[in-house]
């Protein structure tokens, strides 16, 4: 242990020299950060086309909103261009089969959301398919190019619309249900410039279908879908459909887990399904081939410590998987049996997706000092393609890795640590736990800096950041995520324990400035460190997090899911373990200043969770500086961009004036914050 410490002591203080500009992240550069979003290859793999994701930039004066995607080719590596205006926001980019066109959903002025296409040698964008007074959501091309398949919004209720305009606009809770519908429609005459196909045909589809896809030879309908709309339902109920066009005649796949990416290969005689192992099984991480004649299904890689993450069939019948393994990546191909080949480690790149055409595999991929970008594999090799944030070269980071703690009953447990930018002090640094969320998810040793995750912008102003793959998290193997379910806060609360006591003891950590912060699940542990265990954190930002195990069952969405792969039980089985692991319970002990901020419109953590916190803390621990921030209609996290810049902004100035110091009396910040925005007007 001391020579760790000592190791880990001597980089942290003896950094390698920056440039003579080199500068702190900001809360202003988070906000203008830009990304790949997704990504299409032709059929052919002579073009590639990806989005680039990007929010409006508040800081310099405009205009509020969500984030946008503009369409860009691709070309070779840094030879991209925009192919639409920055204003059109598509989704669902692709390719006709022969390569001729880009795809798109786009919604032009006065109409609904429909399928276009561009000419990739040039010409203007053409409205390609669509149905009357319904968005699609969702199309694929037949393989002959003349067809193309919907899915769509569910039929316009004239007579109800009539109704709510007269103010009778009341919802029956869970009960009146609108079910996407399937068209197909002939765009031979489109494709030219002609007129589009005014009667699209409908065809019937299984319950509430969220995604599908077309077998190559086109005679087959990969249908996704759950019993109804509910999110309970599409995380505990969904299933994959195989759907005869001709006959009409359907096979269902009975997996017991949740679903995640599922593709055909190229023969059209499998699916590569990534899922769950059963129906407690916290998340779609465990690879399966499944034969499309039988439905009949067997896992690759189940029991391993890794989580799948995205699939490729390659033209040559190969498939291609990106496994997460922990903090790290690799890229695996199998055989079309399903005997692994061969794994290509990227560096330092952490891989997120996967497409190909013509056996030209592209990928998405961030580090720890560059966001999602476009990636090229060829020969084992990974070449970058874009750059959308060239002023990051500026920004002097702080050393980023990976470390492994033993927690107190023996578990290996891993996680991100950010390093100040100046190093360590003697006798520590402030530091931030950043908790993620689910716990069925995990940090990857990439780019972990956004508007509610401190990251790169914490380490230019002093702190260190850790981010633990806690007991439930995924990439580590389906055992250790499971060993979260039925046992709320310990082991998986006890483990940031446990890290803090580790950082300590390198010499990382002040032991008595570890503040912490998280959302959704994150938030859960970020109100538990601050009431149980209270006396280890001196502040805490939390976010859309649990604060009541028992109301969260009676007014989240999932309480299937919340039963079925974490509590394990029911509340009326046993009200006073549910209360004995709600944060709410302990708020007598509340002695860290704690800020908490959620979104009104929150569907899955209801609002009301953070006021029961707030609430019961202003009652029994009136002296503990407290502030409760609302969004008004944010969801699970905020969307808007503005939004998104001031929470990053009170979170960084709540942890400068508590943790920072150390100081858990000092007086409530101003309450509101100090915007940096160019604004003219």
């Amino acid at each position: 242990m001391t020579l760790l410490r000592s190791a880990l002591l001597a980089s942290a203080l003896t950094l390698p020299a920056t440039p003579a500009l080199a500068r702190d992240m900001t809360p202003e550069d988070v906000a203008r950060i830009e990304y790949t979003g997704t990504v299409a290859v032709s059929q052919d793999g002579n073009h590639v086309a990806y989005t680039r994701i990007h929010s409006p930039d508040v800081t310099a004066g405009e205009d509020n909103g969500t984030p946008d995607q503009q369409l860009y080719l691709a070309d070779g590596a840094m030879d991209v261009r925009a192919y639409l205006p920055e204003d059109m926001s598509v989704s669902s980019i692709g390719f006709t089969p022969d390569g001729s066109m880009a795809t798109f959903l786009w919604s032009a002025e006065d109409d609904d959301r429909a399928v276009w296409g561009i000419p990739v040698d040039g010409g203007s964008y053409r409205k390609l398919a669509g149905v009357s007074d319904v968005a699609v959501r969702g199309y694929a091309f037949s393989p002959d190019g003349g067809q193309v398949y919907m899915l769509t919004a569910a039929a316009p209720d004239e007579d109800r619309d009539a109704e709510a305009e007269d103010g009778f606009n009341s919802v029956v809770y869970e009960e009146e249900f609108e079910f996407n519908r399937m068209f197909v429609a002939d765009v031979t005459q489109a494709m030219t410039g002609g007129d589009v196909d005014a009667e699209p045909r409908e065809i019937d589809v299984p319950g509430y279908v969220s995604s599908f896809d077309l077998s190559p030879d086109g005679e087959t309908a990969m249908i996704v879908s759950a019993p109804s709309p509910l999110v309970d339902d599409s995380l505990t109920s969904q299933r994959v459909h195989l759907l005869n066009l001709a006959s009409g005649n359907l096979l269902t796949v009975e997996t017991p887990g949740k679903l995640g990416d599922v593709e055909f290969s190229p023969d059209g005689r499998q699916l590569s399904l990534i899922a769950g192992v059963d129906e407690n099984d916290p998340a779609a991480t465990t690879l399966h081939l499944v034969n499309t004649a039988t439905g009949e299904y067997r896992a690759l890689n189940e029991g391993a410590a890794e989580a799948a993450v995205d699939t490729e069939w390659m033209a040559d019948g190969r498939l291609a998987a990106i496994i997460h393994v922990g903090a790290q990546s690799v890229l695996r191909f199998y055989s079309d049996s399903g005997d692994e080949e061969r794994e290509y480690i990227p560096g330092d790149l952490i891989l997120t997706s996967l497409e190909q055409g013509g056996n030209r595999l592209m990928v998405e991929a961030n580090s720890p000092q560059h966001p999602n970008e476009l990636f090229a594999f060829n020969r084992g090799e990974f070449t970058r393609w874009t750059n959308h944030n060239p002023w990051l070269a500026d920004i002097d980071f702080g050393e980023q890795r990976t470390y492994t703690y033993q927690a107190s009953d023996g578990q290996e447990v891993e996680g991100i640590l950010i390093l100040p930018v100046d190093g360590v002090p003697s006798g520590g640094a402030p530091t931030i736990f950043d908790v993620h969320g689910g716990p069925e998810a995990h940090e990857s040793n990439g780019w972990v800096t956004n508007y509610s995750g401190p990251g790169q912008v914490a380490a230019g102003q002093g702190y260190a950041v850790f981010l633990p793959n806690y007991r439930g998290s995924t990439a580590y193997g389906v055992d250790f995520s499971k060993q979260h379910s039925g046992n709320y806060t310990d082991p998986e609360f006890t483990d940031l324990v446990d890290a803090k006591n580790f950082l300590v003891e390198m010499g990382v950590a002040d032991p008595d400035r570890v503040g912490i912060t998280g959302g959704s699940y994150g938030g859960y542990a970020t109100a538990w460190s601050s009431t149980y265990n209270s006396e280890e954190f001196a502040a805490g930002v939390m976010f859309v997090g649990i604060s009541n195990q028992i109301s969260k069952v009676g007014t989240g969405d999932i309480p299937n899911e919340m039963y079925l792969v974490h509590a394990r039980q029911w509340p009326w089985e046993d009200w006073q373990h549910f209360l004995e692991v709600s944060p709410i319970y302990y708020t007598d002990r509340a002695d860290t200043p704690l800020l908490i901020m959620h979104g009104t419109a929150d569907t899955r953590v209801d609002p009301g969770q953070s006021l029961e916190l707030y609430r019961y803390i202003k009652l029994r621990r009136p002296d503990t500086p407290l502030r409760h921030v609302q969004y008004p209609g944010e969801g699970h996290g905020n969307a808007n961009a503005a939004a998104r810049y001031d929470y990053n902004l009170r979170m960084m100035r709540w942890f400068d004036t508590y943790l920072m110091t150390g100081d858990r009396d000092a007086p409530l910040p101003p309450a509101r914050p100090e915007l940096m925005i160019d604004d003219e007007d």
